[in-house]
């Protein structure tokens, strides 16, 4: 490795990182907060066969299961102004992750839900508890731990395709890289480098999601 190419990779390191610890982060958690809120409302609602709201969660899954995330975000950011509505990029990039992401963990959740045993519900009734204090104190907490690994198997997956926001001008990782490859001429090693940065941020999450799952099953195995 040459002074010059040694010297471009330490001088770019913190421009790259600063981004991913104030931009993509960022963007990460808010936009998963908000597919959470989304997906479990949608999760019961089919589970529950509200009228009306179960077929609108169907049609929000089909849509956005069924589209590439990059030409959502597209769509939202390019799109709309064409129907006079402007969104900044940071909130049209939360927004469009948001929606994409929640139709995913709302089927994630949506099995979950149906795969604890109905007895549950009957359990609750017969303390008194009405549908809702079932569901919530009983049957969602069961469910979100059996959710749990591929919920967060999908913010992590998340978490990488936030590099799509480069392409509505959000600064994240990827467009701080392709700055200073614009400047340096160095592709092959910066886009390494920003690789480098990717993997830490997932190894950081998949270790979040390994004492989550610990201390969940040590959960489960004192309720049992």
């Amino acid at each position: 490795m040459s002074e010059r190419l040694w010297g471009i990779l330490v001088d770019s390191f913190p421009k790259i990182l600063v981004p991913g610890l104030t931009m993509t982060l960022p963007l990460t958690a808010i936009a998963f907060a908000f597919a959470m809120v989304l997906a479990i409302f949608m999760a019961l609602v089919q589970f529950a066969n509200v009228p009306v709201l179960k077929q609108l969660s169907r049609f929000h899954i089909w849509v956005f299961r069924g589209t590439p995330l990059l030409l959502q975000l597209m769509l939202i950011f390019y799109g709309l102004p064409n129907l006079g509505i402007l969104i900044e990029p940071f909130p049209a990039a939360v927004l469009v992750f948001s929606l994409n992401e929640g139709a995913y963990c709302a089927e994630i959740v949506r099995a979950a839900l149906e795969a604890v045993p109905s007895g549950q519900l009957e359990a609750g009734y017969c303390v008194g508890m009405s549908y809702l204090q079932t569901m919530r104190r009983i049957v969602l907490p069961q469910a979100m731990r059996t959710a749990f690994p591929s919920l967060a198997n999908s913010l992590i997956a998340m978490m990488k395709d936030t590099s799509l926001a480069s392409t509505i001008t959000v600064t994240e990782m990827l467009m701080a890289s392709q700055r200073i490859i614009a400047r340096t001429y160095e592709p092959l090693a910066l886009y390494m480098e920003a690789g480098v940065i990717y993997l830490l941020f997932s190894t950081v999450l998949t270790k979040l999601q390994q004492i989550g799952e610990k201390k969940l099953g040590a959960y489960t195995a004192k309720e049992g």
